[in-house]
Parts: structure tokens; C-alpha cells; sequence
């Protein structure tokens, strides 16, 4: 669950007087959270997703993502009312730091002022919005903490199981375009293939994009995706065509190269060097792995653990 004050949009900025008015979509311990709460967080949610609500075209999903949102204002509920029960403090000092901060994130004073204006609330309503969040992200910081750190005896395990998969071999990024050529093809229609390729090179060396070259001329499969072949290490491809894609240069493109399967063009867009992790670099890469799923795992423990032991309505399900 985001608590990321800087960052947070208009949308949330609400007195809880404001937005408890009208029908409720769920109740938290008796306290609503108002059907106009959710739907001015239900965009941000999407937004933070990387979706619109425009673009949603399925019921069923909308729905699912809807609910979603109004799981995420009941945990902030929850969090909240925990940081009351537990009597958290948020000095005026803090409040005024992070409003400071969001001041900045916004784009400045101007344009913070004029947003709070748009969204009919002033500066005083915003701080007190930041004081309860602040209070909340606190008494969750503490609960998740409690969650302890990865035992040694269980990141050496991991380590050990996983060790070969953390060196990582010789790999280049690459694209190609491919004008094939039947292996029993003659002479001439192995030349004038060759012909077509070299055509397209010119086409390149002029300054045309090679995924676009590729697109319009490639008759390999990898054409629609403009001959995007992705990462691949040595052993993968046709020996002829490894051995021209490895002694590229990053950005360089080969001469035709001949393989079964016909002419290629080769783009090499990276080139990564084998990478050995040693073993004090491999276990504090578990260590730091394993507290990440710790962490996740106990986030998601305190808050289903406040649910369970809390009175929880969901008007909007229904």
C-alpha cells in the first residue's frame, strides 16, 4: 500500500468532513468512506497502475479494480484508526516538512495554491489530510517492523541453491532482417536475395531506422517487432550467425551474412560481459532479496490482521 505524501494527487486531498457526505461504500469500525471518497480515488489508483478508467472495457475487470481501490481506503482507515488507538503524534514541524515537500512535488507555490483553489480546499484542510497519513504510514512502518530480518542459516540455503543462476553469462542485444533462400536454391536466387539484402543496408546506412527496414522487407517471424531478437548468450543461434553478432560493435551492422537459412542483416544494439558474483556479493543479494519478501510478506500479514480484528462494512460490494 502507497503512503508516498510527495507524491500524492489532488484526488485525496479531502477533509474526512467532506468526504463522508452522501451514500457510504463501506464502514471501517462505523466510520464511512463515502461512495464520493472512492470515486475520487479510484482514479488516482488507476492512474498509479499505469490505466484509465476510459480504458477499461470489461465489466468484470472494472469491478475487480474498483474493489481494489476501496481495499486500499479501507487499510488507510484501518492504519489510521490503529495510530489514534496507539495515540501517534505528528509534531506540527513534520506536517509542515512534508506539506513543504509537497508544495515542490506539485510544481511550487503557484501552482500548489492554484490546485488547492481548483479542489475547492485550502492549505489548513491539506495539513490536517497530511497529519492522519503521516500518522498512518508511521504505525504501519512499526508493524511491518516487527516482522524481523532473513535468518543467516536460511540466506545461505537460498544461496547455495541458487548460486549458479547468479553469474551471468556473455550476451548481446540484437536485431536482424532476413531474406530467406531455399537450400537447394541455384546460384542466381541465392545472389538476388543477397541483392534485396544489400538494398535494405543501403536503406540503413542512409539513415533509415533498421526496426523500420525490418518491419517492411524482414520475412522472418520477428518482422512485426522490427527484427527484435532480444538478449541471447553464445550457443542459441545458427553458428554463422553468432559468429557475425558477436564481433560486432554496439550500434555497428554487419555485411550479409549467409546461414540455412538465408541472408541476414545484424543490428547490435548491446553487448554484455560474462559477470561472476563472488560470494560475499551473492549472499548479501539473497539477504537483501529475502527482507524484500519478508517485508511484502509481513505488509500483507498486519494488514490482513487489522481486517480480521476490526468491524468492516463493504456497502459498495453489494
Amino acid at each position: 500500500m502507497k503512503l508516498n505524501i510527495a507524491l500524492m494527487l489532488l484526488t485525496l486531498w479531502v477533509p474526512v468532513a467532506w468526504c463522508n457526505n452522501g451514500p457510504a461504500a463501506a464502514r471501517v469500525n462505523g466510520e464511512e468512506i463515502s461512495e464520493f471518497r472512492l470515486e475520487r480515488y479510484f482514479a488516482e489508483f488507476l492512474e498509479d497502475q499505469g490505466r484509465a478508467v476510459g480504458n477499461i472495457r470489461s465489466p468484470k475487470a472494472y469491478k475487480q479494480l474498483r474493489q481494489k481501490a476501496l481495499d486500499a481506503l479501507i487499510d488507510k482507515e484501518l492504519l489510521w484508526q490503529e495510530a489514534l488507538k496507539r495515540g501517534v503524534v505528528i509534531s506540527d514541524a513534520d506536517v509542515q516538512r512534508q506539506v513543504d515537500q509537497t508544495r515542490q512535488a506539485i510544481g511550487g507555490p503557484e501552482v500548489f495554491a492554484r490546485r488547492l483553489q481548483d479542489a475547492g480546499f485550502d492549505e489548513a484542510s491539506f495539513s490536517e489530510y497530511t497529519r492522519r497519513e503521516l500518522a498512518a504510514q508511521q504505525v504501519f512502518a512499526e508493524l511491518v517492523q516487527a516482522g524481523g530480518t532473513p535468518d543467516e542459516k536460511q540466506v545461505r540455503a537460498f544461496y547455495e541453491e541458487h548460486r549458479a543462476d547468479m553469474s551471468r553469462p556473455e550476451e548481446i542485444q540484437a536485431r536482424h532482417i532476413l531474406v530467406k533462400v531455399p537450400q537447394d536454391a541455384d546460384a542466381a536466387t541465392v545472389e538476388a536475395a543477397r541483392l534485396r539484402l544489400v538494398e535494405m543496408q543501403a536503406k540503413i546506412s542512409k539513415g533509415e531506422d533498421f526496426a523500420s527496414v525490418a518491419k517492411a522487407g524482414s520475412e522472418d517471424a520477428s518482422a512485426s517487432e522490427g527484427g527484435d531478437l532480444g538478449y541471447f548468450p553464445r550457443g542459441r543461434m545458427l553458428p554463422e550467425f553468432e559468429a557475425a553478432a558477436f564481433a560486432l560493435a554496439p550500434g555497428a551492422v554487419s555485411e550479409p551474412v549467409r546461414t540455412p537459412l538465408g541472408w541476414h542483416l545484424i543490428y547490435l544494439q548491446n553487448h554484455l560481459e560474462a559477470a561472476d558474483v563472488s560470494e560475499m556479493q551473492g549472499l548479501e543479494m539473497v539477504r537483501a532479496y529475502l527482507a524484500r519478501q519478508q517485508q511484502a510478506q509481513a505488509r500483507l500479514q498486519v494488514l490482513a490482521q487489522l481486517r480480521s480484528n476490526n468491524r468492516i462494512e463493504r456497502i459498495d460490494d453489494d
